[in-house]
């Protein structure tokens, strides 16, 4: 028995010791080289294959990698652009030395914002762009966020040189409240906008790894706000992306810009990152200064009619696009003078009741004195008639304007930093704290020009992610910094040297009669005396002015730039976001089916101080909560694959709504698919549209929520919407006054067709066609308060956001090719087609979206292994601009962009670039009111950046 057992010890010792020695790790190192030109390829990913061990080739293609496992195995090796390759790995001595053969790489990108799961972008079922670390790299884009307006249907408004607003497939603006924005998985919004402020907090283009676009409706994956798109932003993994890189770019703008010289453009940005085993970091900064795009259009701009019309300050009721302070007519003339005869009459006839009864009375003396009144009064009344019958009836009068450079210096800056740390709780699971950070200086275009000084927005989040779950919450924090309304800061200038109702209007009025009376005498005709007469009225009463430029205007306007409104133009607002979601994929649990379900919640909280929101008595709170759930399956081998979703979200102060969402790809023939989707989206009123309480300029802006019409008694049957005044002005039909209807989401319901494939490995072809149709569109009604007892000032005038009645309807389709030609070169371009009807007149829609846009490149990044180039030319339609600031058409314009580079291997991947946007400088203005864009030339040299 004993030896038995001692048998048995060491039949189990051998055992353990062989166990052990086969799950012994082992370290596999090697290189990775590209197989056409022995170039080391950095990034690439080395997979035990089987398993979930794996690393990424270094900036220099080495790799090491530990694996525990016995001998042989299997190493699969792959990178973006080459042919995926096994290696059979049988001992632990020597290097490998891998060599990867180029492939195409049309349409074979992996994109998740699709469907939330990786698939390829040929087998999307939904329309998606992408921009890959390598083209964001060679596009003739001073930025990887001004790239974005290269992609098949993008729309651009362009504030000013740091903020950018992109959209798709209609209603895009100054700030897209229908299009989300997410980096790495946080909604970069500033809350108290519901909007993002261009790229001025989150990636920069070294940290960026891909973007990806995802046009028409999104609400049923990723909430609130999806109505026309997502953009998603993904940064580098800093296991993957280790080590230091840098890049400075200097260029020039302003050249030939007769409103400025030419200026200095300054970005300069660095990243770094390391691994060590488990544990990594990352750490990023941008800083970007320029001298910002100005805003010169002068022409006279007609609120009523809500277009530019014919004039120039020559007019007494001139109000300047770009012009501010001169927004309201504060008095007409002829009705001044008419209430002064009026007024003189009156005086005359109780002068005359005096003069009878001292009469009567019998005192002659007393009566003579009251005659003689009397007839001097009455004198005066039939002169100043005589003047109110021979001045035009359209005589209103806005004060004198102040240029918006006069209001602002345009020094613009953008300071933006991102770090984090993480940690791989186990091969597929990792925890991190990651933080994003932007300062910046700006202008930005809403009902008012906005002059942006030193605005901060801080996103912080927590996250544990593994391979089918994730669980963050992040928060977003906001400070206005000494932003500043110069609409408003330019009408309170005017009343710093000379208050309207007790000085500027008596100066003018008191000097227009004896004006007109003189000039009438001199020969001159009614109209020429109106204008004779009203320019010297104007120059009486501006006679104190405050000059731009002089101490007393640099004073007063730096003064009330730091009071809070309405005393001053100053915001003041910390407004915050806080959001908990999560997602999880059962994939590894449930096998004939792909499903995923997810949850969010979030929480507005505004604090604006009364200076935006009404929120003067404290702190509003809104929150929101949702949750979806996702389900994909393939029939046929996987050649139909169909997706249902579904996302339902509740907002505190509305009903619940449910959106589903149903699409399917069909696989025709290898790399060709047909897709089709229908989606639904909504947005919950945005924080703005709810609890806004801004007086500007022009006009107060008011929340939509019953309480604010309530507040400022617009049901009283005397208040009337400007599209119905203006046709009472065209026909003379009396218009209905307005009527609170109850607020409500909006929501959208879109149809699409597609098809995307590869012909002959050459020929990439991209083809949509959408219908979508809106109910509850939330747009912008201004009404005007007693407009036939008062004339229209910025005190009678509110915008309140309402829904339309009408199902507005949207239809559109593009598409995108790219032919790849002999020796690395290829040419490509894309166009897009939008169109609205059945929009409501009463309502600004604000589609502002041209019928028809095209971009044609052409290009080649790899000219003697070293040179490239890329040349684009975009062009737009004209169309009509809608805003609450201003309205017009924006006339059509085209634009040439191109770069070449030069890399640098020997210099640790370096690069030199030398690019331009619009080149030859023709400056345009893709909205109405906004600034002039010319052209920005720059050169950059990139350390460790391929």
């Amino acid at each position: 028995m004993k030896t038995l057992t001692h048998r048995l010890i060491a039949v189990l010792i051998s055992f353990l010791t062989v166990s052990s020695i086969s799950a012994q790790s082992v370290v596999i190192t090697g290189n990775i080289t590209n197989a056409d030109n022995k170039e080391v390829i950095p990034v690439a990913s080395v997979v035990l294959k089987g398993g979930t061990t794996g690393t990424f080739s270094d900036n220099h293609g080495n790799f090491k990698i530990t694996v525990s496992h016995a001998f042989p195995f299997t190493l699969i090796i792959s990178s973006i652009g080459f042919e995926t390759k096994e290696v059979v790995v049988e001992s632990a001595s020597g290097s490998l030395n891998v060599e990867l053969k180029s492939a195409s790489i049309m349409g074979t990108e992996v994109v998740v914002s699709a469907t939330r799961s990786q698939i390829r972008n040929l087998e999307s079922p939904v329309s998606i762009e992408r921009l890959s670390t390598a083209a964001i790299r060679e596009v003739p884009a001073p930025s990887f966020y001004d790239a974005i307006a290269n992609l098949k249907g993008v729309d651009v408004v362009t504030s000013s040189i740091l903020f950018k607003t992109m959209g798709t497939r209609g209603f895009n603006g100054s700030g897209n409240l229908r299009m989300n924005q997410l980096v790495d998985g946080m909604d970069n919004q500033a809350p108290g906008l519901n909007f993002s402020v261009g790229n001025i907090i989150g990636l920069n283009e070294l940290d960026v790894d891909n973007v990806e676009l995802l046009p028409g409706a999104s609400s049923a994956l990723y909430g609130s706000g999806g109505m026309t798109g997502t953009i998603l932003m993904t940064s580098k993994d800093p296991y993957k992306y280790q080590g230091l890189s840098a890049q400075i770019k200097q260029g020039v703008n302003h050249i030939s810009d007769p409103s400025m010289g030419a200026a200095p453009y300054y970005d300069w940005a660095a990243r770094y990152a390391q691994a060590f085993n488990k544990f990594a970091f990352h750490i990023s900064a941008d800083y970007v200064q320029a001298k910002d795009w100005t805003a010169t259009d002068y022409r006279n701009f007609s609120p009523v009619q809500g277009t530019p019309i014919p004039g120039n300050r020559g007019l007494p009721n001139y109000n300047g696009v770009n012009t501010y302070g001169d927004e309201s007519e504060y008095f007409n003339v002829k009705d001044q003078y008419t209430s002064i005869s009026a007024g003189y009459a009156a005086q005359a006839a109780q002068a005359n009741a005096a003069g009878d009864a001292a009469a009567a009375a019998g005192n002659a003396t007393l009566a003579a004195q009251y005659y003689t009144l009397a007839a001097q009064a009455t004198g005066a009344s039939q002169q100043t008639g005589q003047i109110a019958g021979a001045t035009p009836k359209n005589s209103g009068v806005t004060r004198t304007g102040y240029a918006e450079n006069t209001m602002t210096d345009y020094k613009a800056y953008n300071f933006k930093t991102s770090a984090g740390l993480y940690y791989h709780l186990t091969d597929n699971t990792t925890a991190s704290i990651t933080g994003n950070f932007g300062k910046t200086s700006t202008i930005y275009t809403g009902t008012d020009r906005y002059n942006l000084q030193n605005v901060t927005i801080g996103q912080y989040k927590a996250e544990v992610a593994g391979k089918n779950f994730y669980i963050r919450a992040y928060t977003t924090q906001e400070n206005a910094g000494n932003s500043s309304d110069m609409v408003a800061t330019a009408t309170l200038l005017n009343e710093a040297y000379a208050p309207t109702k007790t000085v500027w209007a008596p100066t003018y009025l008191g000097t227009y009669g004896p004006a007109f009376a003189a000039a009438i005498g001199a020969g001159q005709t009614p109209d020429q005396a109106y204008a004779t007469a009203s320019q010297a009225a104007r120059i009486a009463a501006d006679a104190n002015r405050y000059q731009p430029g002089s101490p007393q205007f640099n004073k007063s306007l730096d003064s009330l730039k730091q009071l809070a409104i309405p005393y001053g133009g100053k915001f003041n607002d910390q407004t915050d976001l806080y959001v908990g979601e999560g997602m999880y994929n059962f994939s590894d649990m449930i096998k004939w089916a792909n499903i995923s379900v997810g949850a969010q919640t979030r929480e507005f909280v505004l604090n604006s101080h009364g200076t935006i929101f009404a929120d003067t008595a404290g702190t509003i709170k809104i929150n929101e909560t949702g949750a979806f759930a996702q389900i994909q399956k393939g029939f046929f081998n996987d050649q139909l694959k169909m997706t249902l979703a579904g996302r339902y979200d509740k907002n505190s102060n509305f009903k619940g709504r449910f959106t589903p969402r149903i699409t399917a790809v069909f696989q025709v023939a290898k790399d060709n698919f047909i897709r089709a989707s229908y989606q639904t989206a909504y947005r919950f009123p945005s924080t703005q549209n709810q609890y806004i309480n801004l007086q500007t300029g022009s006009a107060r802006l008011i929340g939509g929520l019953p309480q604010f019409v309530q507040a400022y008694q617009l049901n009283d049957q005397d208040t009337y919407d400007t599209a119905s005044l203006g046709n009472y002005q065209r026909t003379g039909q009396k218009p209905e006054p307005y009527q609170y209807q109850e607020f409500k989401p909006e929501t959208v319901q879109s149809w699409e067709l597609g098809y995307k494939g590869i012909i002959d490995d050459r020929l990439f072809i991209d083809v949509y066609g959408f219908y979508a149709q809106y109910t509850n569109f939330i747009g912008l009604t201004v009404l005007i308060q007693h407009p036939f007892t008062q004339p229209q000032t910025a005190l009678n005038t509110f915008g309140i956001y309402t829904n339309s009645s009408n199902k507005v309807n949207t239809v559109g389709a593009g598409m995108s090719l790219q032919y790849t030609l002999p020796k690395g070169f290829f040419a490509g371009g894309n166009i897009a087609y939008n169109d609205l009807s059945n929009n409501d007149a009463d309502v600004l829609t604000q589609f502002n979206t041209p019928k028809i846009k095209y971009n044609i490149s052409v290009g080649n990044y790899t000219i003697k292994k070293v040179f490239g180039f890329n040349i684009t030319y975009r062009w737009q339609d004209s169309y009509v601009y809608e805003s609450s600031f201003v309205s017009g058409t924006t006339p059509a314009f085209g634009a040439l962009d191109a770069q070449i580079s030069m890399k640098l291997p020997k210099l640790q991947n370096s690069m030199i670039k030398i690019g331009a946007t619009n080149l030859l400088n023709k400056y345009y203005t893709d909205a109405i009111g906004n600034s002039q864009v010319g052209g920005l030339y720059y050169i950059s040299l990139g350390y460790n950046v391929f």
